[in-house]
């Protein structure tokens, strides 16, 4: 059922009876084409163009949860594509266009919101990065504006400007960025993937990977086992450990990133804003709820739950930056599992074995790149050669020493 006003129009006359299930519940079948384990946004993403752009539909996404549990459900819903190096720049500029023609694409409302990030600088030195990153922007025809304290002030007076230590100088304006409703982006894609003959097979989890002659045969799972010609490895922040199965160990730690929403509130942040002499960032959700978070908490863990010392260093530099938020209530929060690589770049590679494919590494970035890292994931997949835009993002250049270091703070995971 392709959706529309008139649909929607019909069926309430008809009492909301006629609609269908989004996605189908099939069996896994005994052998695929291709299988792909992760069913969040890279791998639905990777699915839907596997079949839209390269006519291959004898795929299995496989979830070993429902569809939505994971990363894809648990962020801040941020897009952007403010990014400075060569090697990241045109990759999430894709996204970006993907982005803004997804809807129409998939035929399911995302909730794209295009109501721009700012980045806030507070020193000269910062002033002078942000200008520089914006001068590669504009290069490779990405839009950015550097704003000075003044017209900072006139699109969000609320902000803490006199601060002594932290005094807001200025921002870097992306006004292309902004949010997208997180876990209809999972729903749209698997949507998508579903109506081009792709299986979703949800609660079935992957817990062996079988070899034969220096390639995967297929794939041991809870529901038994289903073999394939290829096989693609999406599986977020628990990618280390899928890897591991086929004897392969990853340049990556896994680490919690925590998110929160307060109380709804009347609107008064218009856009995305983040705080440049601290980890936060914040936009406000239709409902009226701050959406925000900072930094991953300081130790290695596959819980999709933080502690408190990450909640109190949060709310800190969310109060350094808006005063006004220490009067606002925190509802709730979550945790997604995040795969952080050594230089703070994802990896989209073939591996050591011929027919195996990985798509990992995203650390802070894996929400915005959803459509980018399907569609260059896809082509992978399809053609055996990395698509142009993500030519960088190559498996071996940890041991060739070719990082893509975008913040600047050597192999050291945890501080990217």
């Amino acid at each position: 059922m392709r959706y529309s006003a008139l649909s929607v129009f019909l069926n309430g006359l008809r009492g909301n009876k006629d609609w269908k299930p989004a996605w189908r519940q099939p069996d896994p079948k005994p052998h695929y084409d291709v299988i792909l384990v992760g069913g969040g946004g890279h791998g639905l993403a990777t699915a839907y163009y596997l079949a839209k752009e390269h006519g291959i539909t004898d795929v299995a996404v496989l979830e070993k949860s429902y569809i939505g549990s994971g990363n894809v459900g648990r962020n801040t819903t941020i897009i952007r594509s403010n990014y400075l190096l060569s090697g990241n720049n045109p990759f999430y500029e894709l996204s970006m266009k993907l982005w803004e023609g997804l809807e129409q694409d998939f035929n399911f409302n995302a909730m794209v919101s295009q109501r721009g990030v700012l980045n806030l600088y507070h020193s000269d030195g910062q002033r002078d990065a942000y200008t520089r990153r914006g001068n590669a922007m504009r290069l490779y025809g990405v839009d950015a504006e550097l704003l000075d304290s003044a017209a900072v002030r006139r699109m969000l007076p609320f902000l803490d400007f006199d601060n002594a230590r932290f005094p807001i100088q200025g921002g870097l304006l992306q006004r292309r960025g902004g949010t997208v409703r997180h876990d209809a982006v999972g729903w749209g894609y698997a949507r998508g993937a579903d109506r081009r003959g792709v299986d979703i097979i949800q609660n079935c989890e992957v817990t062996g990977i079988r070899q034969k002659d220096g390639q995967v045969a297929g794939v041991e799972t809870t529901r038994g086992f289903i073999a394939c010609n290829k096989l693609a490895l999406a599986a977020a922040g628990n990618s280390s450990r899928v890897a591991e199965m086929a004897g392969i160990r990853l340049p990556i730690e896994s680490h919690v990133l925590q998110a929160f929403v307060s109380e709804g509130l009347k609107p008064f942040i218009d856009g995305v804003v983040t705080f440049g002499a601290g980890h936060f960032y914040i936009s406000q959700s239709d409902k009226g709820g701050l959406v925000f978070g900072g930094d991953i908490d300081g130790y290695n863990s596959y819980a999709q739950r933080g502690n408190l010392t990450t909640v109190e260093h949060v709310a800190e530099a969310g109060k350094a930056m808006i005063p006004g938020l220490s009067r606002v209530r925190v509802l709730r929060s979550w945790g997604g599992i995040m795969d952080m690589s050594m230089d703070g770049s994802p990896i989209i590679d073939r591996t050591g074995l011929e027919n195996l494919y990985l798509n990992a590494g995203w650390c802070y970035g894996g929400f915005k790149a959803t459509p980018a890292s399907g569609f260059c994931f896809a082509h992978l997949i399809a053609r055996g050669v990395p698509h142009r835009t993500a030519a960088a993002f190559r498996l071996d250049r940890f041991a060739r020493g070719y990082l893509l270091d975008e913040k600047g703070q050597g192999a050291q995971p945890n501080l990217h």
